[in-house]
């Protein structure tokens, strides 16, 4: 036994050496680690709001695209992944993501009160200066004082929610108390744009998409994350929750992005063609739905919790439209699902005659007030035409013939007809198409979505998976195109007294971020509607073009408009023109449309969700087929 101790013990003495610096050197990676861990994990969100303003200032004054990217670049990387989260929202002018909504019922008249008596100046003196300033954030940032506090930017999102929150008798003194507080307590810079956040008017000129880009150069020092980041995005469309998750994961957490319920998912569009031929030679064999003019909801079910289910509407634009459809909530919890994410067309479905109501009848609809009564007036029908995700299971990556069967398994006993699974029928040549859709023109619709069968479902993108097929009327386009109106011009003659005798309108280059002008429309409104025109423009006026707009001067309107009204034009066909900017290439001629006219509004769209400027090259492409077919 003293044999074998002493041999131990004689071991022990030739490698103490070698244990002792083994065991400083993994204590010391360890340590390592730990620090980089707890670095890019910080629970003590200490960046100044200060820094924020400064940069948001530095944005207003670029228009550079690169620049802008690189200054949010840089600003998320001096962010925790929570102050990151928080950021990303307040530079798209919201508190959180769009799909929950922010709202802080604090008119543009209550905040001149609070800065004539934060100024020690009048009421009168104030609404002057903001008027030749162009908005009462103008006015404060002319001031200077040395804030109270070194606001965080925690300290502000937390003291704006509470402000949001305020509701009630009294809550309009009260807010205007806490505004003020809140104001004093920052630079004037950051009081600019804080109030520009509270009245919705925040406008440093790029989407979420810029911000995709500038979370790829914060990561990498490029844009070769973007994909990566925008595919995320795509699933589960939080912009801050994407920032924040960049800051805590890396680019392996952002891989790993999956379904939220209640998160919604950016929605998959469809191509255009000229005509059925074209969709045959395009895709083959493929399956037809009819085309409804309603308007799309994405729905989320979840009855995990069985003491409190929830069912989310989300339109197109990812706005959430719960609350005005408590009729289709009740149907959609009587599905024996535990979590359930599908989509479908709504619309107004008249029993006494059969038949659905126009798009002008169901959008209705979407109200906030008289809910119950409408029930009654407009019963809504909802035509499910995918599924996105059931049971914990996602369906993003099955073929279109795997969702749909699956789809109809699940509504196969459902008794409730307010909720119905869209026909399809099975396409092998184009004159079974043109047939088919002939049948549902005659029926009312709008024409066809004419699908691949293998195709599986990618959100956020517009490809030949879908293609719509509409009615093509005899002089006009075979479509009509989403517009951003981006200015008017002011009227002579009777509509002097009108105040707006033509609008300039544009559409969106995904690739500049930007609005490109491609009509100036000064028909297709009745008196009354073109002051209603003029009163949503003058709700968004400017006093300057937008960065993100590109116009000719000689196209430049007297009243500069945000680029968030979103209309329906229809035109006889798409020129090239050597004044508008869309599409403009190397021979310097853009697309531009011949005899426009304003159709409807399309409140149910974002601004970057209108007609691309790839669509608009097509549509002036397919104008060509069009007339070799006649």
């Amino acid at each position: 036994m003293l044999i074998i101790l002493n041999a131990f013990i004689f071991h022990i003495r030739n490698n103490i050496k070698k244990i002792v610096t083994i065991y400083f050197l993994s204590t010391f990676c360890i340590l390592v680690l730990l620090y980089n861990f707890l670095e890019k994990n910080k629970v003590d969100d200490q960046m100044q709001f200060s820094v924020v303003g400064k940069v948001f200032e530095q944005l207003s004054l670029v228009s550079s695209r690169l620049e802008m990217t690189r200054l949010l670049a840089d600003l998320f990387k001096q962010a925790t992944p929570h102050e990151a989260n928080i950021i990303a929202n307040l530079s798209l002018g919201l508190l959180r993501p769009s799909y929950e909504g922010t709202q802080f019922n604090f008119a543009e008249k209550n905040f001149v009160k609070v800065l004539a008596h934060m100024l020690h100046s009048t009421v009168e003196k104030i609404e002057h200066l903001a008027k030749e300033r162009g908005d009462v954030g103008s006015v404060i940032n002319s001031n200077a004082w040395h804030a109270h506090k070194e606001l965080t930017v925690l300290n502000v999102y937390k003291q704006l929610s509470a402000i949001e929150d305020l509701s009630g008798t009294g809550s309009q003194e009260e807010k205007a108390e806490q505004v003020e507080a809140l104001l004093k307590d920052v630079d004037p810079i950051s009081a600019k744009y804080l109030i520009r956040i509270m009245l919705s008017t925040l406008r440093l000129g790029f989407s979420d998409m810029t911000l995709i880009d500038a979370l790829s150069w914060m990561e990498v020092g490029d844009k070769s994350l973007r994909t990566q980041l925008e595919n995320a995005y795509n699933v589960c469309a939080d912009i801050g929750l994407i920032a924040s998750t960049l800051k805590s994961e890396g680019i392996a957490g952002i891989d790993s992005m999956h379904i939220h319920m209640g998160i919604p998912i950016r929605p998959a569009a469809a191509e255009r063609m000229p005509n059925a031929r074209a969709i045959i030679d395009k895709l083959g064999p493929c399956v037809a739905q009819p085309k409804l003019d309603g308007f799309r909801l994405q729905i989320h079910v979840n009855k995990t919790d069985k003491h409190n289910p929830v069912v989310k509407f989300f339109s197109r634009n990812l706005i959430d439209m719960s609350a005005m459809f408590p009729d289709l909530v009740k149907a959609f919890l009587k599905l024996d699902v535990k979590e359930l994410i599908c989509e479908g067309e709504a619309i107004v479905y008249d029993p006494d005659t059969e038949s659905f109501l126009p798009f002008q009848e169901t959008v209705k609809r979407k109200r906030k007030h008289g809910i119950e009564q409408a029930i009654i007036d407009l019963p809504l029908q909802v035509y499910l035409f995918d599924l996105l995700y059931l049971n914990g299971k996602e369906f993003l990556g099955k073929t279109h013939e795997e969702r749909r069967k699956k789809l109809l398994e699940l509504f196969k006993d459902f008794k409730d007809t307010t909720i119905q699974v869209i026909q399809e029928r099975s396409i092998t040549s184009a004159a079974q198409l043109e047939d088919y859709f002939l049948e549902n023109i005659a029926a009312g619709l709008e024409g066809l979505v004419v699908k691949k069968s293998d195709s599986i479902y990618q959100p956020g993108k517009r490809n030949f998976n879908w293609i719509k097929l509409k009615r093509h009327e005899e002089g006009h386009l075979e479509d009509t195109l989403d517009c951003v109106i981006l200015g008017y011009y002011k009227g002579s003659g009777k509509r002097a007294s009108f105040g707006v005798g033509a609008f300039l309108v544009g559409v969106f280059n995904p690739k500049k971020d930007s609005f490109e002008t491609v009509a100036k429309i000064g028909t297709g409104l009745k008196d009354v509607e073109w002051k209603e025109l003029k009163h949503r423009c003058d709700t968004l006026h400017l006093l300057k073009k937008p960065v993100n707009v590109e116009c000719a001067k000689e196209l430049y309107p007297d009243v500069w408009v945000q680029p968030k009204i979103v209309c329906v034009i229809r035109a006889d066909e798409i020129t090239l023109s050597p004044l508008h900017s869309s599409g403009k290439t190397s021979n310097n001629l853009g697309f531009a449309l011949r005899f426009p006219r304003f159709v409807s509004y399309r409140d149910d769209k974002s601004p970057e969700q209108t007609t691309s400027i790839n669509e608009l090259q097509r549509l002036y492409q397919d104008q060509f087929v069009i007339k070799k077919t006649k």
